[in-house]
């Protein structure tokens, strides 16, 4: 499995051309070629307490603009946990395309996936030192988390 030391500094993997079954040419763009396996993330941000009803209710109730935006940019099986004790949110989620850099990048530059970020992000706080928000970019609002044990 393609898995990068860090989403946003090593290229993935290029989309294979073509592949070949048996004798038959299979062109890109077709179904059958080999899919991304993915490669999971885990990303942590804390909630304010103040804000708990309204993320949630936020949440209940996505954008289908940003939800659209999330699978066009190869992003599937997203979640996002809530600690009540510690206010820690814990974000999982499968990365299944070939670029995540150009993806995150369309991501950014949707108006809407930004404005439900300058929302959402006041109903947080960083643990990423120096971070100012998710639209500003580099370093990531949330905070990536390293996956010590996995079960498929």
């Amino acid at each position: 499995m393609w898995q990068p030391s860090s989403p946003t500094t090593e290229a993935a993997p290029q989309s294979p051309p073509a592949s070949r079954q048996g004798s038959i040419a299979i062109p890109a763009g077709d179904d059958r070629r080999l899919r991304n396996p993915g490669r999971r993330f885990g990303q942590i941000v804390r909630l304010k307490p103040e804000y708990v009803q309204e993320y949630k209710a936020c949440h209940a109730q996505v954008w289908p603009e940003v939800l659209k935006q999330i699978r066009d940019c190869n992003i599937q099986d997203y979640s996002i946990w809530w600690d009540d004790k510690s206010g820690i949110l814990f974000a999982t989620f499968k990365y299944v395309g070939y670029d995540y850099a150009g993806d995150m990048e369309r991501m950014a530059g949707n108006p809407k996936v930004r404005e439900w970020w300058r929302m959402t992000d006041g109903y947080q706080e960083s643990f990423v030192e120096g971070a100012v928000s998710s639209e500003a970019g580099e370093p990531a609002w949330w905070k990536p988390v390293e996956e010590v044990f996995y079960q498929p």
